[in-house]
């Protein structure tokens, strides 16, 4: 039994109450001891890292994962750990139904505000972060949470940044081959076909000649166009493959950051997320990974994993597969002698081909090369409207891509629906009905989708309608209901129906339905050669590029011919420099011209360099960019599973054990981690660039399993009241006094309260240091996960914390003596009742914690507790199973209780409670009986009693047969064993 503890209570109070001091003493041993014996070390299935004691891997592997954290500066507040605290009590269960539980957490290191501070310091940012690092562990430990230490790191560490470069290399090194045979059983997803391959074997086979040589015309039989190719064109044609490759294409340029900035990082407004400033198109070369080519199967395998449906809809329309067709539209001249786009065609990607024959109008993206040339005069039939109150097509083309260029993607999306653009001047030719069509250009459309151009059917499409209604243009309805539309029928029909006004004299859809219709077309369309049926996608290739100094470079230096060479991986990892100056150059936000300067270029000794890559020593100019944060987050899973390996990212054997398909009875055939929880945030880019990542190292055979996170819980955020004065200014919210009957003051005076975020702005900020040194960590744990279901939002409340230090308290002293700090449990057996009581709540408790539902877990452990309150003297084998099923959630004075028990080992690998069916059956339930609809009667019945003797019993009560009073019975519901409703005759 442990030592008595030093007094906890004021001198009036009993010496041995629960107390928060008392909790911070119980609290601090208890996590030094497992640090000490290695509780919550997993043990894999061979090599260095065991369990507790050297003990070998036993039971199923069970993989437990949060999202990976970045160590702030500010610390936790107490809506950081809700997650992590839900992941730690699910692994504790799991450990304690015998599962072999890995559970760790790294620190996600590279990142802006690191880089911010120490542009505005001097300071290394490797210093900031690794002091925000050392506090962050320190708040989590203190928070019990059951780690494996050993599995820890830091993105930062110069032997995780060795693979995640090497994994770049991988891609570098690889290109896909759509026609390949995928490794692996087959997932019943996609045609199984499509994979990355060795950069090696499409040079073996373009040397060979049994593949065509891209982008050079010729019969490559045996090697012929390859081997006419000089040693530069062959490297252009082979770097043109690669999965990870430089293209000189539009990027976000924000010139006040001095960064590019991808999609997610610019706000709809065209802005910077960070900072807030203008940010502009530019053209600029940067590293790409081609992420498009997995479209399909990131798409498709969506169905092997156990995500919320809200996250997978989510990835789905961030890839945005489109089936349909291409239909080319003939461009003509638009009078004698200004032939402008005459004999060119016009090609649209369209969902809907079936509506053909309702294209009234174009439409195509300011940067498409049909506009480089227009015509010099409006045609006839211009309406003013189309013009923008421009003399000439070339006048108004010209300002209205000036207008656009100014625009994000982003920006232009979301002001979609201001429906701004300008007639081109250009018109063409509907395939199928031949009516000339007039061609705008409007923002909204967009070079990335599709091919920059589509055909507007305003009669189907409300976007398109209003885009018809604001210039004037015609609209033809080609789907109807079958009973036709309402004579009053206004706007755009998007509903089922059939096929109307849509036939020549070659075709006819009339009467078809859309899926048939849209067949028919495509034939038609395929065997005029003015189309083809086909897939497009909303995804681009992934922008891997930052103009940043804290980040990984990259493994790759550029040539005399400028053409890039991989860093062997002997020679890895490519540190960072040290350079003069951490700051990307800024210039002024407004500045679209400008260039970007990385901070690495200022290291000419680091940029220029002479190396011997495996023929002889040579000049190489290192690449001044570094890889985005989203980096080092896209394989960290796989590092858990041995951080000290130093021959590999993740050694296979270690792989399949913990990730591969069906490692355990509830992995699927996708294999993955068991779960990962973390922020809805992250529900696209970090799970998506993560799943890419898995699948290039899937192919290439690094790892067995085919997705990197086989179940995906996504928990609520807790969120804060903040109170603004008269003034609009945020008050102290700890120092508010009233409630919503009354009001709410701050010294006296009105206050305003509204409910958000925690923030230090906001102040209302209350850290988790504020809740260990009032109330303890357990009483923490306790209040966070009782607060209501884990997906869900909810408010802090301090004041509340109160309830879940009582349970603890009453738990104490149902097995602790407050005044003399003995044991208060006797060996007498329980009562029938107190057994019902007890294995009914484990029962109930076992089936709340296998379903992440720590809050009703924690309500039915208070019944119990309560109940054994109320007895003279609490049972010993009452009270262990309660302790054991608390241990999870508050395991620091589940511990201390389980030692003061007797135990000496600790209850972390305990076995879990189970029930014992015999208390779990009833003797007797209380059956009802209504006649004419009104309670008569009620007794008791065995819960298995049949329907027919429940009917006999009813009839037979001496009440019931009082209130017939003689009268027959028209019918007899029988609800066994709970109700009989008789209805009189």
């Amino acid at each position: 039994m442990p030592d008595a503890p030093e007094r906890t209570t004021s001198p009036d109070e009993p010496r041995f109450r629960y107390t928060p001091t008392l909790a911070q003493q119980i609290e601090l041993r208890w996590q030094d001891i497992w640090e000490e014996r290695g509780t919550f070390h997993a043990a894999n299935p061979e090599g260095r890292l065991t369990g507790p004691g050297g003990s070998p891997a036993k039971g199923d592997p069970y993989f437990i994962m949060d999202m990976f954290p970045y160590p702030s500066g500010a610390g936790l507040h107490v809506g950081h750990p809700l997650g992590y605290i839900a992941t730690d009590v699910t692994g504790r269960f799991r450990r304690m139904r015998g599962d072999n539980v890995l559970h760790a957490l790294g620190y996600d290191a590279f990142g802006l505000p690191a880089e911010q501070y120490a542009v505005q310091t001097g300071q290394h940012p490797r210093t900031t972060t690794e002091a925000n690092i050392i506090n962050m562990r320190r708040q989590l430990r203190r928070l019990g949470l059951g780690h494996d230490s050993r599995r820890t790191f830091a993105t930062i560490d110069p032997e995780y940044v060795r693979w995640t470069q090497w994994i770049f290399l991988q891609i570098f090194d690889s290109w896909y081959d759509a026609d390949a045979e995928r490794p692996g059983p087959s997932t019943g997803t996609g045609d199984g076909r499509g994979r990355a391959r060795p950069i090696t074997e499409l040079r073996a086979e373009l040397a060979a000649g049994t593949r065509p040589v891209p982008g050079h015309d010729g019969d490559n039989t045996g090697g012929a166009v390859w081997s006419a190719l000089s040693e530069l064109e062959q490297r252009d044609v082979i770097d043109a493959q690669r999965l990870a490759y430089v293209d000189s294409s539009p990027v976000n340029w924000c010139p006040g950051l001095g960064t590019v900035l991808a999609n997610e990082e610019v706000t709809s407004d065209g802005r910077s997320e960070r900072g807030n400033f203008p940010v502009f198109q530019r053209s600029l070369r940067q590293w790409k990974m081609r992420i498009t080519a997995y479209a399909d199967r990131l798409t498709d395998d969506l169905a092997l994993i156990d995500w919320p449906e809200k996250v997978k809809s989510m990835q789905r329309n961030w890839i945005g597969r489109s089936t349909g067709a291409n239909v080319r539209f003939d461009v003509v001249g638009t009078a004698e002698g200004d032939p402008a786009g005459a004999a060119g065609s016009l090609e649209v990607f369209t969902t809907r081909p079936d509506t053909l024959f309702g294209a009234t109008f174009m439409v195509v993206a300011p940067e498409h090369p049909l506009l480089d040339e227009v015509p010099s005069a409006w045609p006839d039939g211009t309406r003013s409207a189309w013009t923008g109150g421009y003399d000439t097509p070339i006048e108004a083309v010209a300002a209205y891509r000036r207008e656009a260029s100014a625009k994000t993607a982003v920006e232009r999306q979301a002001d979609a629906g201001k429906k701004t653009g300008v007639f081109t001047g250009h018109l063409a030719v509907n395939p199928v009905s031949g009516l000339q069509v007039p061609v705008f250009t409007a923002d909204y459309v967009l070079m990335g989708y599709g091919t920059g151009a589509i055909m507007a059917v305003p009669g189907g499409d409300e976007r398109d309608f209003a885009f018809a209604e604001a210039y004037d243009l015609p609209v033809i309805y080609t789907v109807e209901p079958a009973e036709g539309l309402p004579e009053d029928h206004t706007g755009a029909y998007a509903g089922d129906g059939v096929t109307v006004r849509s036939s020549n004299d070659e075709i006819s859809l009339d009467g078809l339905g859309v899926v048939e219709a849209k067949a028919r077309i495509i034939a038609w369309l395929e065997s005029k050669n003015i189309g083809e049926g086909t897939t497009t996608y909303r995804l681009n290739d992934w922008l891997f590029s930052r103009q940043r100094y804290w980040g990984e470079p990259f493994p790759v230096v550029w040539d005399e011919n400028d053409r890039p060479v991989a860093i062997p991986d002997a020679m890895l990892p490519v540190d960072l420099p040290d350079v003069p100056d951490y700051a990307p150059r800024t210039f002024d936000p407004e500045d679209a011209n400008s260039e970007p300067e990385a901070p690495l270029g200022r290291n000419d000794d680091w940029v220029h360099v002479t190396l011997d890559l495996g023929d002889g020593p040579k000049k190489y100019r290192r690449d001044t960019n570094t890889m985005p944060n989203w980096a080092g987050s896209c394989w960290y899973y796989l590092r858990y599973l041995d951080p000290t390996e130093t021959g590999a990212a993740a050694l296979p054997e270690l792989e399949q054990y913990w990730l591969g398909p069906q490692h355990n009875p509830t992995s699927g055939p996708a294999g993955g981690v068991d779960l990962y929880v973390g922020g809805v945030e992250h529900a696209v880019l970090h799970l998506l660039y993560a799943r890419f990542w898995h699948k290039v190292l899937f192919d290439l055979g690094h790892v067995t399993g085919i997705e990197p996170f086989g179940k995906l819980f996504n928990q609520g955020y807790i969120q804060a009241y903040a109170y603004t004065d008269s003034r609009g200014q945020y008050v102290p919210a700890e120092e508010v006094e009233g409630d919503e009957q009354s009001g709410f003051t701050w010294q006296g005076q009105p206050v305003n309260r509204e409910y958000g975020k925690m923030g230090k702005s906001l102040k209302n900020v209350v850290t988790p240091d504020d809740m260990y040194e009032q109330y303890g960590a357990d009483t923490f744990r306790v209040y966070e996960m009782s607060m209501g279901p884990l997906d869900l939002s909810r408010p802090w409340e301090t004041r509340a914390v109160v309830g879940s230090q009582r349970f603890l308290q009453r738990l104490w002293r149902n097995v602790v003596s407050e005044e003399t700090g003995e044991l208060t449990v006797t060996d007498d057996e329980p009562d029938t009742a107190t057994l019902r009581a007890v294995h009914r709540t484990i029962a109930d408790v076992r089936v709340e914690m296998e379903n992440m539902r720590p809050n009703t877990a924690i309500a039915k452990l208070i019944t119990l507790n309560n109940h054994l309150t109320g007895l003279s003297a609490v049972p010993r084998t009452a009270v262990e199973p309660l302790v054991l099923m608390t241990a999870p959630i508050a395991p620091h004075i589940a511990e201390e209780l389980w030692s003061r028990l007797g135990h000496e080992s600790s209850l972390a690998h305990a076995p879990f409670p189970t029930a014992d069916a015999e208390y779990l059956v009833q003797d007797t339930v209380t059956c009802v009986v209504q006649v004419q609809g009104k309670v008569r009667a009620r007794f008791e019945v065995a819960p298995d009693i049949s329907a027919d003797d429940l009917e006999a019993a009813a009839l037979a009560e001496p009440n019931v047969v009082k209130f017939l009073d003689g009268r027959g019975v028209r019918k007899v519901i029988v609800r066994a064993p709970n109700l009989v409703n008789i209805v009189p005759a």
